[in-house]
């Protein structure tokens, strides 16, 4: 098979080159722009094209399929001559049912939780020497890639993300991955950009839902109100499986689950992390495994990256970074934060990065997101902001909707972190929130000058 990837260089899209490489087909690919880590991962497996820029003569009849990224345009020569060849054009979700139509589909939806459930998953699977493909949206410990897609595996598992699968297909991604087994693990508004109503927004889970495969199921989070409707109207023969928290004990900062089978210490913590473990178990019981075998994996479990994971600590400071930036996200993480450690005082930092969060309209649905944090700092970068051709919002708009007497505003990142460093973090914890990273800080350097600084205080 020969396969071109459009627009190679992408997160998802260089991982899915790679796996198809690894797979023994012909992949060739092109951008106008590769960054790392896709550069260097790309050059491993000599999948980095020669020049960057795209060009028409990559594009030619032995191709069996053109794969097409996001960041392409709809102009894009090679997507045009494509076209015009009359070649067969897939979007990366497409593509990746194309090469799990035969298997078992785990298929992870919602507006939260996604990489955190499908991470669980594959862990338990891994732990329990089961074999899989899989596709998830974040890099994770102990797995090379992003992607697999092998002829051998009889399971797919897949992160669904309900935003748009190419340039010239406007479909959600998770709208066609078809699953046998769906897990919907919450609905919050977001991509404003493309789902312009909350109603509009929460059609595409029902779409989804009622794309499951004849007599799959659906696992799903019943404390969120918008998921039980979804999930309970779904057809009957779709069988339909509730999760909630889990009973758990917190003792010094760690957290434990209180089974049927005994105490099951975890290196995870907060209510949303626990239910989505809860949502983990019962898609794992759904493929064979006892809650035995996954309690007994889910023990050495320490987080997707960037997904409440720890940058650094001491006796007396925790510093965390997450990719939380929708209001619900803020305000789940924030609240895991606190409640795992009431004696300390949380200082929660987040940076408006999104289109959704930078647009005026959708600023209101911050408020109250981080009340529960003892001090909040609201970033946001005036360039992003330009750069994304929204209307300008000042600091005055981004506290009056966050609406706490907690909140500070900064435009500025050297003059953020710079006070940051300034404040004694005796007995506090400082947690990072973004989709993206602070303007490139270096979040380790940053630790580490916190708690040294600590260190030398005390």
């Amino acid at each position: 098979m020969n396969v071109h990837f459009v627009a190679i260089g992408g997160s998802a899209m260089h991982n899915m080159a790679i796996a198809m490489h690894k797979k023994g087909f012909n992949v060739t690919g092109s951008d106008d722009e590769i960054f790392e880590p896709s550069k260097t991962r790309l050059a491993k497996y000599n999948l980095l094209p020669a020049k960057m820029g795209w060009n028409t003569n990559n594009i030619h009849q032995q191709l069996d399929a053109i794969i097409l990224g996001m960041h392409a345009r709809t102009d894009n020569p090679e997507l045009l001559k494509a076209q015009e060849l009359g070649l067969k054009i897939y979007s990366y979700p497409e593509y990746i049912y194309e090469q799990t139509k035969d298997k078992i589909r785990v298929v992870i939806g919602g507006s939260h939780g996604k990489t955190t459930i499908t991470a669980m998953i594959l862990h338990v699977l891994n732990k329990n020497n089961i074999d899989c493909d899989y596709m998830v949206g974040a890099q994770l410990s102990g797995f090379e890639t992003m992607v697999k897609l092998t002829k051998e595996a009889k399971i797919a598992v897949i992160e669904g993300d309900e935003y748009l699968s190419s340039p010239i297909d406007r479909r959600p991604k998770f709208h066609l991955y078809k699953p046998n087994i769906a897990i919907l693990s919450g609905i919050a508004w977001d991509h404003i950009n493309v789902f312009p109503t909350f109603k509009n927004y929460v059609e595409q889970f029902k779409i989804f839902v009622d794309l499951i495969e004849n007599n799959g199921s659906i696992v799903y989070c019943e404390i969120d109100e918008e998921v039980k409707n979804v999930c309970e109207a779904a057809r009957k023969d779709i069988k339909k499986m509730p999760y909630s928290v889990p009973n758990h004990k917190i003792e010094n900062g760690e957290t434990i689950l209180l089974t049927d089978l005994g105490e099951v210490k975890l290196q995870i913590f907060g209510d949303h992390n626990l239910m989505n473990l809860n949502g983990a178990r019962l898609v794992c019981n759904q493929l064979g495994l006892s809650d035995e075998q996954f309690y007994t994996a889910i023990q050495s479990f320490t987080g997707a990256s960037k997904r409440l994971e720890l940058v650094d600590k001491n006796n007396s400071t925790a510093i965390y970074k997450d990719f939380a930036h929708s209001p619900s996200k803020l305000k789940a993480t924030t609240q895991a934060v606190k409640k795992q450690f009431p004696n300390r005082k949380l200082i929660a930092c987040m940076e408006l990065h999104t289109f959704s969060s930078l647009n005026q309209v959708f600023l209101n649905e911050y408020k109250g997101s981080m009340a529960l944090a003892d001090e909040a700092i609201v970033y946001f970068n005036l360039h992003t902001i330009e750069h994304k051709k929204l209307t300008p919002i000042t600091d005055f708009q981004v506290k009056e909707a966050f609406g706490s007497n907690n909140i500070k505003v900064y435009t500025n990142s050297e003059v953020l972190f710079s006070d940051l460093l300034k404040i004694n973090f005796e007995n506090k914890n400082l947690l990072l929130m973004s989709s993206g990273n602070f303007d490139g800080i270096d979040f380790k350097k940053l630790s580490d000058k916190i708690l040294n600084r600590n260190h030398t205080q005390s």
